[in-house]
């Protein structure tokens, strides 16, 4: 009997650590996203591949706000800078070679494929604007970290 008291007892006590242990415990962070921009390209992949500057703009035919991402990016075709949609529907291919994750991402990259800017999700056409400007004339735009960190 005394051996039911001190089983039933000692049962009582592990419990009762594991519950303060448990409450203790810190929740897991929340889930971060880990989607990354690519840090290089192979102009070879891309129209225009002899022209200084490349915007890529990765998009999708179920995303609402890529149509307004690329035709932002549209008016910066000129002699200088080549405009590329890349749609996941028509060109998987790309995406996946570059790991594009979510849409829209635009990258804006030099005559190397090294990427110099870019952006995920909406972006105003001001700061798109600027972001080009910056990466072709470095000191042409008063906020010339746009585009670096996106």
């Amino acid at each position: 009997m005394i051996l039911r008291i001190a089983a039933v007892v000692a049962a009582m006590v592990t419990a009762l650590i594991v519950s303060i242990i448990l409450r203790r415990r810190r929740p897991d962070a929340p889930t971060q996203a880990s989607y990354q921009m690519p840090s290089q390209l192979d102009r070879a992949d891309f129209v225009g591949p002899d022209v200084p500057w490349l915007v890529a703009v990765f998009t999708s035919a179920t995303c609402g706000t890529c149509e307004d991402v690329a035709s932002k990016a549209a008016v910066l075709a000129c002699r200088d800078v080549e405009v590329m949609r890349i749609d996941f529907t028509e060109q998987p291919e790309i995406h996946s070679r570059y790991n594009i994750q979510a849409v829209p991402t635009l990258v804006i990259a030099d005559e190397h494929g090294v990427v110099r800017a870019g952006f995920m999700g909406p972006v105003k056409a001001q700061d798109l604007w600027a972001a080009v400007a910056e990466c072709r004339d470095p000191g042409s735009s008063p906020e010339p970290e746009l585009g670096k960190n996106s």
